[in-house]
């Protein structure tokens, strides 16, 4: 026999006892166990990246009005805002928040607002300093808006 004959006998002879370690093109291959591939990933630190709805820092979640006297308002116009970490709720509109991204100067979110019969998407930054919040509006023009923190419901002084 030549030395060929013999390479592709003893080729198929592995092949047949099925110990190839080459996993089919259709198939993924087997994850490979090693220290490293069972540690869990490592955290961000705080301030870096994005932060899903329901979790992270909570500065901008409460109800929030242009003018304190309206925070014992519960209806009308002149109503607070309540922002929660999935609602942003104000007068005539609805917004649920889609994403929420931390920042330098505080948060950026996206919303998918509901008003009169109309869906829009807008996108804020809240940027939250002790009681006040900067609320700007950066799909329209920038345009800001200097809110003040509203107690709690239960907290609010009756009309």
């Amino acid at each position: 026999m030549t030395v060929k004959r013999l390479t592709l006998m003893s080729v198929l002879a592995l092949a047949a006892c099925g110990q190839s370690e080459t996993n089919p093109p259709t198939d993924p291959a087997a994850p490979i166990d090693t220290p490293e591939a069972e540690a869990p990933a490592p955290t961000p630190p705080p301030g870096v990246g994005s932060i899903m709805p329901g979790s992270g820092p909570q500065t901008f979640v409460g109800r929030w009005a242009a003018n304190p006297a309206w925070c014992a308002n519960v209806q009308g116009p002149e109503r607070p805002i309540e922002i929660t970490t999935t609602r942003f709720e104000g007068y005539e509109n609805s917004c649920g928040i889609l994403s929420i991204s931390q920042v330098a100067d505080g948060y950026e979110a996206s919303l998918a607002c509901a008003a009169e019969g109309q869906t829009s998407s807008e996108r804020i930054r809240m940027a939250v300093q002790g009681d006040g919040m900067r609320l700007t509006w950066l799909n329209r023009n920038d345009a800001v808006v200097s809110l003040a923190r509203c107690p709690a419901l239960a907290e609010a002084p009756a009309p």
